[in-house]
């Protein structure tokens, strides 16, 4: 039984997946780099932004790096217009969980900015009781965000579960000792999240929120 669901954010809660690659792409032509494919700009999709960019650059110098990331940011917010909104029942399944008496909180790989920005322009922040992201602590598959949101909250890993569409989700929760649920609508595959020990895979967020509910939650701190 859980008391504490973490969720990933981008390609979890978030359909951003392509305004993310949009971005990773426009940032390597401004950089004079060789545009990576989308599949291949959306598999990076949960590291931190750094991370995010060594791995998709592993030929560029410290100098383009920073400079991917300052144009990724840049493009991110200014030049961009692809929508990204919630996927369908996120509202719902929330106040779901919180009516079962579970804590929620979000493990991402966006900044702190990136997400207070998204948590302030859709008025979702009061769902979660914490938050940690890519540029406080470690990235994912590190374990150390969860570890922090596991000592906020005072529980368990054997209470808590980690809900997220990629390796670096579930991943990152084996490495905590901490249970994964994985998110096939995401930006990895369905098998790529069974390798990954994933407890099991849903097709949609609803689905979640029905195996969640499905006597697998409990209210936070009960005996």
């Amino acid at each position: 039984m859980y008391q504490l669901i973490i969720f990933d954010w981008d390609g979890t809660i978030m359909d951003s997946a392509q305004k993310i690659a949009n971005c990773i792409q426009a940032s390597a032509r401004d950089v004079d780099l060789v545009v990576p494919t989308t599949e291949k700009a959306k598999s990076i999709i949960g590291l931190g932004l750094f991370e995010a960019m060594r791995q998709l650059f592993p030929q560029a110098s410290r100098a383009e790096v920073d400079a991917l990331v300052n144009a990724y940011k840049y493009n991110f917010v200014n030049n961009d217009k692809t929508e990204q909104k919630l996927f369908d029942g996120v509202r719902e399944g929330l106040q779901a969980l919180e009516d079962a008496g579970a804590l929620l909180a979000v493990a991402t790989g966006k900044s702190r900015v990136g997400l207070d920005r998204i948590f302030n322009s859709l008025d979702i922040k009061q769902h979660f009781v914490t938050s940690r992201c890519a540029d406080e602590t470690r990235s994912k598959p590190h374990p150390q965000m969860l570890e922090e949101i596991l000592d906020f909250t005072a529980i368990e890993p054997a209470k808590a579960i980690m809900v997220g569409d990629t390796t670096f989700d579930l991943d990152m929760a084996a490495n905590a000792n901490m249970a994964g649920l994985g998110a096939a609508y995401g930006v990895h595959s369905a098998q790529m999240l069974i390798d990954s020990k994933a407890l099991s895979v849903e097709p949609s967020f609803d689905h979640i929120i029905e195996w969640l509910l499905n006597g697998r939650v409990e209210k936070a701190h009960a005996n």
